[in-house]
C-alpha cells in the first residue's frame, strides 16, 4: 500500500485547510483510463466509489484502481521550494 512521508501528509493537510475545511478532502491520484504510466493528481472532495484511501496523519489520499496498483510498493513525498511551489513525487518504500 501506498505510504506518506511526514513532509507529503503536512503539505496535503496544508492544502486541505487553504481549499476549505471538509472532513473528506484530500488528494486523488488517478489514471487516464487504462493508462499506467500516466497518473494525474488533483485535490478531491472525498473518494470515487472505487477509490483506495490511504489515511496518514489527517492527510488522505485517493487512489483509483491503477493508480493505486502502480503506487502498491511506492511511498509519495513532497518538496516545497523557495516561492511556496508545491512538487509530490514517489520513491520505492524504504523497508
Amino acid at each position: 500500500m501506498l505510504t506518506l512521508t511526514d513532509t507529503a501528509a503536512k503539505v496535503i493537510r496544508d492544502l486541505k485547510t487553504r481549499s476549505g475545511e471538509s472532513a473528506d478532502k484530500g488528494i486523488r491520484i488517478s489514471s487516464q483510463g487504462e493508462d499506467a504510466s500516466s497518473l494525474m493528481l488533483s485535490v478531491a472532495d472525498g473518494p470515487e466509489s472505487t477509490d483506495q484511501v490511504v489515511e496518514s496523519e489527517g492527510a488522505k489520499v485517493f487512489l483509483d484502481p491503477v493508480a493505486a496498483t502502480v503506487l502498491d510498493d511506492k511511498s509519495l513525498d513532497a518538496d516545497i521550494d523557495a516561492q511556496g511551489g508545491i512538487s509530490f513525487h514517489v520513491e520505492d518504500q524504504r523497508h
